[in-house]
């Protein structure tokens, strides 16, 4: 599967067009502020109906327009078309013509996986944005993850409201909401364990390769180190009271931690700016490697400034480690070596004011 031709309309500050994708590999020249990543967002939109910059669907509305629309057509694919809509607080998604009710069925139709400045949250940022990362590379091969995730937040959400309810902390509500707590929750935590395990193996040696740092490991912290249900509602009960008094559930894998580390010590919190964006970089090509490996089907790569901020020899390891990928779109300010990455069939864009060009 690779993107054909990506039409956009009142998307961010993109000129409405219809841009020609027919290339494994892409790129994107531009000064700051051109559009280069408004482009790599409406792929990205389209693939999860989402941003990756973590923003309201509103805030990717031009402005001054009030709804926006981007599509996507594709080649050597079982899909031809996906386009997704948004506006007056209402998302629209539709695959080859057909509405769909559920954004997670996305998933296996245009999976990608983007590189940007944000990805730095996974490494310095705060253990939600780690689990949110690993959670993503779950539900990109394993469609019962998801369901696990949100059967365990809907459970969550009904056991908070009811703390905070003021209720009699022995209202026979919670001792039900607690049994499916503890049985969705050790599922997920399950799954976790076993990502975070196969993840390191992948993750480690990439490291190793571009920073000759070796020992570099991700380490999973359950929040619940029981291994029953009947343990975990017995955990739940214990800290009833707690939980009242704060109005929230104090113990889960909503709690779950992970932890960067090597030779079984604290890593991330020591490292240098620079190793901190390369683990970030990294961690981002692991995805995509475990997904593959998962799956058999190479991604689409969406790499926003990845090269930006690695030296010459850091860049020139980075290139030989980049994972299998059905294409490639990345982007150069103008000053950067790009021409030297070129290949014979490359597409190089030359983007201004929204507007993209053929170099």
């Amino acid at each position: 599967m690779s993107f054909a031709f990506l039409r956009t309309v009142s998307f961010r500050n993109l000129i409405d067009t219809e841009t020609d994708l027919r290339s494994k590999d892409i790129f994107l020249v531009g000064e700051n502020g051109q559009g280069k990543s408004n482009f790599l967002e409406a792929l990205y939109f389209c693939s999860y109906a989402s941003s990756f910059r973590g923003v309201r669907d509103r805030d990717i509305i031009r402005t001054g327009e009030r709804d926006c629309l981007a599509s996507l057509s594709f080649e050597n694919s079982l899909h031809s078309k996906i386009s997704v809509s948004y506006g007056e607080g209402k998302k629209t998604i539709n695959v080859d013509g057909k509405r769909l009710d559920d954004r997670k069925e996305l998933l296996s139709v245009a999976p990608s996986v983007v590189f940007c400045h944000e990805d730095m949250e996974f490494i310095a940022g705060s253990p939600e944005r780690r689990r949110w990362f690993f959670d993503q590379t779950g539900s990109l091969w394993d469609p019962l993850y998801l369901e696990d995730l949100r059967r365990y937040r809907y459970v969550l959400k009904s056991r908070n409201a009811v703390l905070k309810s003021g209720r009699n902390k022995d209202d026979s509500t919670l001792d039900a909401l607690d049994i499916q707590l503890a049985r969705y929750g050790l599922e997920l935590t399950k799954k976790r364990s076993k990502i975070a395990e196969e993840f390191s193996l992948v993750f480690e040696p990439l490291y190793r390769e571009i920073s000759g740092i070796a020992g570099i490991g991700i380490k999973y912290r359950p929040a619940w180190k029981k291994e029953s249900p009947d343990e975990i509602v017995e955990l739940l009960s214990e800290k009833r009271e707690a939980d009242f008094s704060l109005g929230v559930s104090l113990s889960g894998p909503h709690r779950d931690r992970y932890i960067f580390t090597r030779e079984d010590i604290e890593f991330s919190g020591k490292a240098s700016t620079g190793q901190r964006r390369l683990l970030a970089l990294l961690l981002r090509i692991a995805q995509a490697i475990t997904f593959t490996g998962k799956t058999g089907k190479p991604p689409v790569l969406l790499l926003d400034d990845v090269l930006l901020e690695l030296d010459g020899e850091k860049r020139r390891k980075f290139i030989s480690v980049m994972p299998e990928y059905e294409q490639a779109f990345y982007t150069f300010l103008p000053v950067e070596p790009y021409e030297m990455y070129k290949k014979p069939d490359t597409i190089v864009y030359k983007m201004e004011g929204g507007q993209v060009k053929r170099a």
